[in-house]
């Protein structure tokens, strides 16, 4: 009897070794080697990706590049963020936290495809057909051209997939399925990795637009091995709490468009519905004349957002103090608070810092910097910020402040929404245009903008 050949993977990053270890020395995580029993049958030529092999080299001049056909999904912010729409025989992945919304995103852009270019075939492997039908009902996604199957084996569903030929396919989720000649369990790195693989070359060599639904871990990473990020065309994150209002859709990865764009999301009963006015909504529960409250006009991508930046300082009988913030750098606040110390001489060292954006999305840019410090200064001197004014700039060590990008599209997104006063680097107002009905204050420094900021 020839025994089988076996090995040990890590579940968080795909590490193989020949014997089990602690520690994956791959991505450090403890107790995540698992045995698996390696594949003994010969590979299958062009697995990979499917291509056709043979070609000779030709200079890359004479490539013929024809314009790539999109077709939209129903949703403006799922197309933005994508770069204008799917293409056919792209591989899209959609990893979010449970109850974030992807099943029922997902369905809704069946729905629409359906309706409007053709078949879809939507897969699931974690509910049955009736549980995905009762969804449908509430969601209003109902369409003769939709069709649900449930199974969790990919060649059966290679199958009914090139049977059916789909403009779309949906597979919900990519750690239920499995490929019967593999002796792991389904949600396994081997499993994960070799379905990914032949759900790529069924899309590119059917011209099928694949979306792929993912889990993540308890930290918010992908669950399963990491080449699964490599293997598709696009990689969407859904941000945001499943018990908060709004979501946020971000690509981290996308060979056909910008990483850059955001595609904004409300939770109603209907399901995700889009968020077209993003900046009303995310300062329509904005306290007034409250310390420690700035507005910033954030740009994420080539979509200018204002958000609202909260601080609370309060002293601390506890030593060292607390520093908290949700959905911004612990260490960018840390940094500016030694801005504070050393250029303003403001001592904090005693105090606890919580810092929040309001609504739920993630700040990241530099050009917070300069509305966090106002916020913190503001909070900790009980002073008011000035009345309808918003705040955006970089703060250096040396307490100056530098210029940003997207200046004007910033300031015509304050204006619209009725402020009439921005606070900006004084290096960004060469070449602005001038904008009526607003004021504008360069500051070169932060003690600069704190006296032209607050009452």
């Amino acid at each position: 009897m020839v025994k089988k050949k076996t090995a040990f993977f890590c579940q968080e990053c795909g590490y193989d070794s020949p014997k089990w270890l602690g520690k994956c020395p791959g991505c450090g995580a403890w107790n995540s080697m698992t045995e698996e029993v390696m594949k003994s049958e010969p590979a299958r030529g062009g697995l990979a990706l499917g291509l056709s092999t043979g070609q000779l080299p030709i200079p890359i001049a004479e490539v013929a590049v024809d314009d790539m056909p999109r077709f939209e999904t129903g949703s403006e912010e799922l197309d933005r963020v994508l770069g204008g729409g799917v293409i056919p025989g792209s591989m899209v992945l959609i990893v979010g936290d449970p109850g974030v919304g992807k099943s029922s995103l997902t369905l809704k852009i069946c729905a629409h495809i359906a309706k409007n270019r053709g078949k879809v075939l939507y897969v699931t492997g974690e509910e049955s057909t009736r549980q995905v039908r009762l969804r449908a009902d509430r969601l209003n996604a109902i369409n003769e051209n939709l069709f649900v199957l449930s199974e969790t084996n990919l060649d059966i569903i290679e199958q009914q997939a090139a049977k059916l030929a789909p403009e779309l396919l949906v597979i919900d989720s990519i750690q239920t399925v499995f490929r019967p000649e593999l002796q792991s369990a389904p949600g396994s790195v081997s499993q994960v990795r070799e379905s990914a693989v032949q759900l790529l070359r069924l899309a590119k060599n059917n011209s099928i637009a694949t979306f792929v639904v993912g889990h993540v871990t308890k930290d918010g990473a992908l669950a399963g091995p990491r080449v699964l990020e490599h293997i598709v065309d696009t990689v969407l994150y859904f941000e945001g709490d499943r018990n908060a209002q709004f979501r946020v859709l971000r690509a981290v990865k996308n060979r056909f468009g910008s990483t850059n764009e955001i595609g904004l999301f409300e939770m109603r009963g209907e399901g995700l519905v889009d968020v077209p006015d993003a900046s009303k909504l995310f300062l329509s529960e904005r306290p007034m004349d409250v310390p420690g409250s700035v507005v910033i006009p954030t740009v994420e991508g080539t979509r200018p957002l204002l958000v609202e930046i909260q601080a609370l300082v309060s002293d601390s009988p506890f030593m060292p103090p607390r520093r908290t913030s949700d959905y911004i750098d612990i260490k960018r606040i840390q940094l500016l608070l030694a801005v504070l110390e050393k250029r303003v001489g403001l001592m904090l060292g005693t105090s606890d810092v919580y810092v929040k954006i309001a609504g739920g999305i993630k700040v990241e840019e530099p050009a917070a910097d300069l509305a966090l410090i106002m916020a913190l200064v503001s909070s900790f001197r009980n002073r008011n910020t000035t009345a309808n004014t918003v705040t955006f700039g970089e703060v250096g060590l040396a307490g100056e402040v530098r210029a940003v990008s997207h200046a004007e599209s910033r300031i015509r997104e304050a204006a619209k929404m009725g402020f009439k006063r921005i606070i900006l680097p004084k290096a960004n107002l060469n070449n602005l245009p001038k904008i009526s009905a607003i004021q504008l204050t360069g500051v070169e420094t932060v003690i600069e903008a704190l006296e032209a900021g607050l009452d």
